[in-house]
């Protein structure tokens, strides 16, 4: 093996840990404040790319479908450029997408910090705690949504589906009507408006 093939290989080995060490961070986000100034600089020097380049390929690995890849992309990204709210909804939104719930909330709940009024950020959060089954909360986050933006449909119509969850049929209805106002063209919330018209005619 040539001296070249063997800087390569020690190349590939580092990076293939880095990553593992990024991944093995994820899973206790409150202790990503403690990372020493010496560790921040090895992952400065670990990837050529600045974080919106990162984040690009995170995206395309998304798209993809290869999360653990755009998770750790994501993570790289976050330590480059810390407290970024776009960064840290992505990686809230790919562990959501493996059903790592309680820790995909906590990168949401630091995003929102940062940008209170992002509505990607509260719709996400919605659904999130809807799947939790912590309707109060999703209520509230819709709720926030209608104050920042009362004119968006699918508000309206996530709304819809949390009050079919919550056994609240009427207001359900209500809400279904309110998107289809806003977009006459949303068929998915004329199809839940006539399942519950159908259930009432049972």
């Amino acid at each position: 093996m040539t001296l070249f093939q063997l800087l390569m290989l020690g190349a590939s080995a580092f990076f293939a840990y880095k990553i593992y060490e990024h991944i093995q961070t994820l899973k206790d986000p409150e202790d990503r404040d403690y990372m020493d100034s010496e560790e921040k600089r090895s992952a400065e020097a670990f990837s050529p790319f600045d974080a919106s380049s990162l984040v690009e390929k995170a995206d395309e690995a998304m798209q993809k479908g290869d999360l653990q890849k755009a998770l750790a992309i994501y993570s790289e990204a976050n330590i480059k450029e810390p407290k970024n709210p776009e960064t840290l909804f992505k990686m809230g939104y790919t562990l959501a997408q493996q059903n790592r719930d309680e820790e995909a909330m906590e990168y949401y709940k630091e995003a929102l910090a940062l940008d209170p009024n992002n509505t990607y950020i509260h719709q996400a959060m919605a659904s999130l705690y809807r799947k939790m089954g912590a309707f109060a909360s999703a209520r509230n986050h819709l709720n926030k949504l209608l104050e920042i933006d009362d004119k968006n449909p699918i508000t309206y119509y996530n709304y819809g589906n949390l009050l079919v969850d919550m056994k609240q049929f009427d207001e359900a209805k209500e809400m279904y009507k309110k998107a289809i106002e806003r977009n006459p063209d949303f068929q998915e919330a004329k199809e839940e408006l006539e399942k519950l018209a159908d259930k009432e005619a049972l």
